[in-house]
């Protein structure tokens, strides 16, 4: 999906409405504008946000979970020990943002696109990411196990530490991504494509894991 730069790249940008006020449990928010505010362990879950745009926007603590977001853009947002598990996210956008110890556990991801962003112990297990695109992005201890993957890209992203163990992939590209560190689950790759560089790279590792023995004939 094609990543909206600036807020007024939106194309509900000209109906947005400023909001200054606190978030409540099972608020729906329709073209809101949520800007340089800071959400200190808000407690919303199955809140609704419907083209609404979040910029300088700090999430410490809180719970989200089961909230839903469509057609939401997010730039410099800065999320740290956040709930969002079991949320739902569509058409949706992130820019810039910081992610570091958050657990989205079990969400459901369609049609989102993260972009510069930085993820620190982010927990995506069990979750469903279908049609997303992470670009030039740090990943760092992802945890991905038991996630279902479709049609995920890693174009220009670092992966370090990730975790694949009984993940599920289909259609996954790890081609372009600058370090492809996995910290296990190398048996979940069925179903992804590498280049031959990463290939190499994880060879040692694929190997031990299929219990290939690797030794060179000594010859006298």
């Amino acid at each position: 999906m094609l990543m909206p730069e600036q807020l007024g790249d939106l194309p509900y940008a000209d109906l947005l409405t400023k909001h200054d006020g606190p978030l409540e449990p099972g608020g729906e928010y329709d073209v809101a504008h949520f800007d340089d505010i800071e959400f200190a362990d808000a407690e919303i879950g199955n809140a609704q946000f419907l083209e609404c745009a979040f910029t300088s926007v700090t999430f410490s603590g809180g719970t989200y979970r089961r909230a839903r977001f469509n057609e939401v853009w997010l730039s410099g947002a800065r999320l740290v020990g956040t709930d969002l598990a079991e949320t739902a996210w569509r058409d949706t956008s992130a820019l810039s943002c910081a992610l570091s110890g958050v657990d989205i556990f079990g969400a459901n991801l369609r049609r989102v696109t993260f972009a510069r962003c930085k993820f620190d112990s982010v927990n995506l297990r069990a979750a469903l990411l279908d049609d997303v695109t992470f670009e030039d992005c740090m990943l760092n201890d992802l945890d991905l196990g038991g996630a279902t993957l479709n049609h995920v890209r890693f174009r220009g992203s670092s992966l370090r530490g990730i975790r694949l163990a009984q993940a599920k992939l289909d259609d996954v590209d790890f081609r372009g991504a600058n370090e492809l560190g996995l910290a296990d689950g190398y048996d979940a790759l069925r179903g992804a494509t590498i280049d031959t560089t990463q290939l190499i790279e994880i060879a040692p590792a694929l190997a031990a894991v299929l219990g290939i023995t690797v030794a060179d004939l000594i010859t006298e």
